[in-house]
């Protein structure tokens, strides 16, 4: 039985958008199951795309290193519907189903309720923010039980 597409934010200002975005919480791809200080970063390319790095430490806070340059695209004219290459040719949906209006926090999410992330300009958000945010997950159609908090542990500046 297909399901319903998630729902996007109406409007993304992309080069807004652009930048850090530490993972709070996932459900991850089988790559990411133990990811520690996930960072995903985009970068606007002149040509439309999106370049994407994501980096994380495997298995541990002292863990390898370990980064992903999958390359992106927007898919409509709200900025909100991208997608995204991994490797070719598999194509991935990535939908910003969530975007706080300050930029700070958001929820890509897709169609087939398979994976989801939380992420946030900072490696930490609120209690309260955490829980507001997982019931947006659950509010798509996720399962809130599947996420794994990912762990950030940065020195301090």
């Amino acid at each position: 039985m297909p399901k319903d597409r998630v729902p996007t934010v109406s409007q993304v200002d992309l080069p807004r958008f652009m930048g850090d975005w530490y993972v709070i919480a996932s459900i991850p791809t089988f790559l990411e199951k133990r990811a520690y200080n996930a960072v995903e970063s985009y970068r606007l390319e002149p040509d439309g795309t999106i370049a994407t790095t994501f980096t994380f430490r495997k298995g541990s806070l002292q863990g390898p290193v370990k980064t992903m340059r999958p390359r992106g695209w927007v898919r409509d004219s709200s900025n909100a519907a991208w997608g995204m290459q991994f490797i070719w040719p598999i194509k991935a949906e990535y939908l910003i189903a969530y975007l706080n209006e300050d930029y700070t926090q958001t929820i890509i999410a897709r169609t087939a309720r398979d994976y989801v992330w939380i992420m946030a300009r900072t490696p930490a958000v609120s209690a309260s923010d955490y829980q507001l945010l997982v019931a947006a997950v659950e509010r798509l159609g996720y399962d809130p039980a599947k996420l794994r908090r990912v762990p950030q542990s940065w020195p301090q500046n």
